[in-house]
């Protein structure tokens, strides 16, 4: 499974927005200049990410955009899911999804258990962990 490019580039937006929090507000056009990202498609993340309610835009003088909930309240998985949709490795369990090998598949009935895993696993990183150095991070749970 790859995420798609929009997946990836939504948690490196998220990311740099993290580190404004504490009430600080950026624009789109400073993401994308702090990410190297192009503006439009910030721009288009910003939409996704404000709509999902991850991202709050704030209008006015002081304006801009702030996360919307404390960066350890925010998961890989919840930024993903803002721009792809339901995590799920395979369109069978979707109600549109079409499979001709339905009738007899074994598999199916195990696509919600995989799914959720899947999930749950992306759900335990939190934007506040993102800010730290990977080596910073498993260090921190092997002393937990």
């Amino acid at each position: 499974m790859r995420l798609s490019n929009l997946a990836d580039y939504a948690v490196i937006t998220m990311s740099a927005a993290a580190n404004h929090c504490g009430g600080e507000r950026i624009s789109a056009s400073e993401l994308a200049g702090e990410t190297g990202l192009p503006k439009p498609t910030v721009q288009k993340l910003v939409s996704k990410l404000t709509g999902a309610g991850l991202l709050r835009s704030v209008r006015g003088a002081n304006g801009g955009l702030q996360l919307a909930r404390p960066a350890a309240a925010i998961t890989v998985a919840d930024i993903v899911e803002a721009v792809e949709g339901p995590i799920a490795l395979t369109a069978c369990i979707d109600a549109s999804g079409e499979c001709d090998h339905e009738a007899g598949c074994t598999m199916k009935p195990h696509w919600p258990v995989i799914n959720s895993a899947l999930r749950g696993a992306l759900a335990q990183i939190t934007l506040t962990q993102l800010r730290t150095k990977p080596a910073q991070t498993i260090q921190q749970k092997e002393t937990a």
